[in-house]
């Protein structure tokens, strides 16, 4: 997604544009509320911003739409200052299978899933631990994180949604938590195996990363405006000092 919206900006401005974004999504994740920023000079805003949204619907494919743009407020970082990423996962085990309107960004299992034990599971992953065992580790990258919601419900149509937050993810983490979380849910596994593998601090083969489909980036937070530039300073030394660390 980054790389095309980035295509049609320098399609329109006629010049290169680099997008930071809040959060980078694997190949078949669907993003609907993404947020990015990028460097345009002053000029070019005041030539194109009343006719951008326009102009980027002309040129953007028919799965990809920006719904806003505008100037930041002093000290904003699309990556850096957010507080947290919001994801949700959606996963129809109903014997009839998926909602052919929801084909698209609804996974489906073709066993009963258990609830009640998926919850309990899931809670017992909440907080700050290294989840490397839910990663895949890259070059310098930490996996230390913090993990502030992790629940399941069903809607009233009986599809099953995990609603997922945490202050970043790293690379395969969300679907690698649902996909030991629907383990429990078959009965695979007991409520404490994903707990326990955390102690592992290591890449565990065991753990099934969930099919890209079912897993969409909700919306992401960021503090009210006079604290952005504190969030940033704050995010950037403690990744630096989590990295060190390792």
């Amino acid at each position: 997604m980054q790389d095309v919206v980035e295509g049609a900006l320098a399609t329109i401005l006629r010049f290169p544009v680099k997008l930071t974004v809040a959060g980078r999504t694997d190949a078949g994740v669907h993003a609907a509320g993404q947020v990015a920023h990028a460097d345009v000079p002053t000029a070019a805003w005041i030539e194109f911003s009343p006719s951008l949204l326009r102009r980027l619907a002309g040129v953007l494919p028919a799965d990809v739409r920006v719904i806003a743009v505008g100037p930041p407020p002093v000290g904003f970082d699309a990556r850096f200052a957010a507080l947290s990423r919001r994801y949700a996962y959606r996963v129809a085990d109903t014997t009839w299978g998926v909602d052919p309107l929801r084909r698209r960004d609804t996974l489906h299992w073709p066993r009963p899933l258990d609830v009640d034990l998926m919850r309990p599971a899931a809670a017992g992953l909440l907080g700050e631990h290294d989840f490397a065992t839910y990663c895949r580790r890259r070059a310098g990258a930490t996996t230390l994180r913090t993990l502030l919601r992790l629940d399941w419900e069903r809607d009233a149509h009986g599809i099953l949604v995990a609603r997922v937050e945490a202050d970043s993810f790293c690379h395969t983490m969300v679907r690698s938590l649902i996909g030991a979380l629907m383990d429990v849910g078959a009965g695979l596994r007991a409520p404490s195996w994903p707990s326990d593998l955390l102690a592992t601090a290591m890449r565990d083969p065991r753990v099934t990363v969930a099919p890209a489909r079912g897993l969409t980036l909700v919306s992401v937070a960021y503090p009210d405006s006079a604290a952005l530039a504190e969030r940033v300073r704050h995010t950037r030394r403690r990744r630096t000092a989590r990295t060190i660390g390792r």
